[in-house]
């Protein structure tokens, strides 16, 4: 149903977690565990996928803070659960709320203020990759709580690896020469989400040994994983969430 992130093993009062598509209710395209609410799934479904998902973790389905997503990168700061629009970074200090960011090709990165008692969710794809939504998350959160590279867990989950994003010359413009490579034989560049999020984390001063990155790959591992590229677009969704217990 889910995997849990080892960087966050230590902290005992952390709940952070990526779901799986196992373990829900939802019929084919969608099987099982789809947890999007922007999806032609039925909402019964959804609900009930919540509602497995968030008991499972010890949450209530009540206390998710979300914002329909956008690819941009805005970044909402959470005081109390219940949805919005148009962020796709959340950061909270309030216990009690379960952040949560929606993904079927695009990086999750999960991140814990181990000093402050701080979280962020972050959904990057490859326009808020290349928009730095992770550099802006994290700069948010010194803002407001006063948030130290050193001082932060991060793990970046389970999105399309490289070897499985092909993308045109308009994509590719927007990524360093060490988050993109041609390959030749396909006519495409390939990019890197996994590698270009990582350097946003190392940047603001996140220890290398600090930061997990997930192995898997939604494209590669597609029993276990929704891919929005794979499946064309008719699929389900992951969450990727991260919240203090009270």
């Amino acid at each position: 149903m889910f995997h849990r992130p080892a960087i966050f093993s230590r902290f005992d009062a952390l709940v952070a977690a990526e779901s799986t598509r196992h373990g829900g209710v939802s019929p084919a395209p969608w099987a099982s565990l789809n947890l999007g609410k922007n999806t032609d799934d039925d909402p019964a479904n959804i609900a009930e996928n919540r509602r497995r998902f968030c008991t499972a973790l010890g949450f209530e389905p009540a206390k998710i803070a979300w914002s329909k997503q956008v690819h941009a990168d805005q970044v909402r700061l959470v005081t109390a659960p219940g949805g919005a629009e148009g962020f796709d970074a959340l950061i909270t200090r309030q216990a009690g709320i379960l952040l949560a960011v929606s993904v079927a090709d695009c990086t999750p990165i999960l991140v814990f203020d181990a000093k402050n008692k701080a979280v962020g969710a972050a959904h990057a794809g490859w326009p808020g990759t290349a928009a730095r939504i992770v550099e802006k998350m994290l700069r948010r959160m010194a803002d407001e709580f006063g948030t130290a590279g050193p001082d932060c867990f991060a793990y970046i989950g389970t999105c399309i690896d490289e070897c499985s994003f092909e993308v045109g010359d308009e994509v590719a413009d927007k990524f360093d020469d060490a988050f993109r490579r041609f390959d030749a034989a396909r006519g495409k560049y390939l990019v890197d989400l996994k590698k270009a999020n990582q350097a946003q984390l190392l940047a603001f001063g996140v220890p290398e040994n600090q930061i997990e990155i997930s192995p898997r790959s939604t494209v590669l591992h597609n029993e276990d994983y929704f891919s929005h590229r794979k499946e064309k677009g008719t699929t389900g969704r992951m969450l990727a969430v991260i919240g203090m217990e009270k």
